[in-house]
Order: C-alpha cells, then structure tokens, then sequence
C-alpha cells in the first residue's frame, strides 16, 4: 500500500529536479524550453480528476502546477523538441491526459488508474504513465502503455521508477553529460541527452544508424 504519510517530500522533489531541468532546457535547448505551456492552476488539475475519477498523485499534481505539460510545434516545424522526455517522449497537457485516459480505459478496456502522462510526437501508440492507484506499491511510479500490450512498469522487473526520482535522475544525466541511470545503476545507454539542430533536447542511440535526429550532437561527446 502506498505510504501516505509523507506527501511533501515527493512534491519538493519534483519542484527542484524541475527547476534544474528548465533551467538547462533554456540555455542549451531553447527550442524545448519554447513549447513549456504556463502552469496549470489547482482548479484545471481538479477538473480532469473529476473527469477521469482518479486523484493524481501528489508528485504528478506539483508537476503539472508548473507546467501544464507542452504545446506541439508549429505547423511545418519539427517535432523533435517536442520529445525531450526520455524516450522521444512530448509530455501531455491537460485535456490530452483526460482524453487519453478515457481511450484507455473505455476503448482499450484498460484497468483504471494509470494515468497518461506523455507519448511520441506525432505517435499516439506509446507512452508513459504514472500510476495512481493508492492501495498498489506501484503507486506514484513510472511505467509504459502501448496499445497492443498490457502496461509495465519502467524499469522492468521493478515497482517503477517514483516520478521524483525519474525527474531528478534527469537533471542529473543533463548536467553530467551521460545517459540515464536507471534504479540498481544500470545506465541505459539508448537514452543519451543530444541537442538536436534544430535547438531541442533528444534522448539517443549514440550507436543507431543512421543517427536520428540528423546532425545531433551527443552531451559530452557521447560515451566513452
């Protein structure tokens, strides 16, 4: 069952492993930074619990107080600064987290309480969730939906990654210039920070070919 004892850890977590990402999105991948949508205010956040019948977890409610997640791109522009979440992942505004969630659990008769929180731009199939359901261990952790599977949690084998924890271990990865640790310090070396031509931020290959995007350059060079 999900601790509910301690509710301002989380949230203090995500507030400065936030701050430290939006920081270096607006120094070396503006055009990321660009598409952060203004803050969702306590009424918008309790309108689409109401709407899908599920209370965000505290770490999920204080990260969408910052950012009610981002728009999608200019007509023409690129995709890829929309993606800058792990994964080429575009994080979901609001009215996408409510839609999706009733796609999910009325079209795709998926078990209630894993809320979409993001997929590829361009790619409705994919994603990720945070699960919201109280009485499960996995309460408050990342996992990943995709349409023609049952969700798991991220990293498999694992209750999940904890939302705060995940934030953070992305402030960390961008500053050191390295790819993702995931919990138990396996370091996923598919997902390394690169700074797309365009000006945004996408998690890569180094060794994919051809690299995508085209004329990426990897943090630090990229590993060693």
């Amino acid at each position: 069952m999900a601790d509910q004892g301690n509710l301002e850890a989380p949230v203090a977590e995500v507030t400065a492993a936030w701050e430290r990402i939006e920081q270096w999105l607006c120094a070396r991948a503006p055009a990321s930074a660009a598409l952060l949508r203004p803050a969702a205010s306590d009424a918008d956040i309790t309108a689409v619990e109401e709407a899908i019948g599920v209370a965000f977890p505290p770490a999920l409610r204080a990260w969408y107080s910052l950012h009610d997640g981002v728009d999608d791109p200019e007509a023409g522009k690129s995709l890829w600064p929309a993606g800058f979440l792990p994964g080429d992942q575009g994080w979901y505004r609001l009215e996408q987290v409510e839609s999706n969630y009733i796609m999910h659990t009325r079209d795709w008769e998926r078990e209630p309480g894993r809320i979409p929180i993001s997929c590829t731009p361009g790619d409705m199939w994919h994603g990720l969730y945070i699960d919201a359901r109280p009485d499960e261990p996995s309460y408050g952790r990342l996992g990943r939906w995709t349409v023609d599977r049952e969700p798991e949690p991220i990293p498999t084998s694992t209750l999940g990654w904890p939302l705060e924890v995940w934030l953070t271990e992305q402030a960390d990865a961008l500053e050191q210039d390295r790819c993702l640790t995931e919990p138990g310090g396996w370091r996923d070396e598919d997902d390394w920070p690169a700074v797309t031509v365009c000006g945004g931020l996408a998690w890569v290959a180094p060794g994919e070919e051809p690299p995508r995007p085209e004329g990426r350059i990897l943090l630090g060079g990229g590993p060693r």
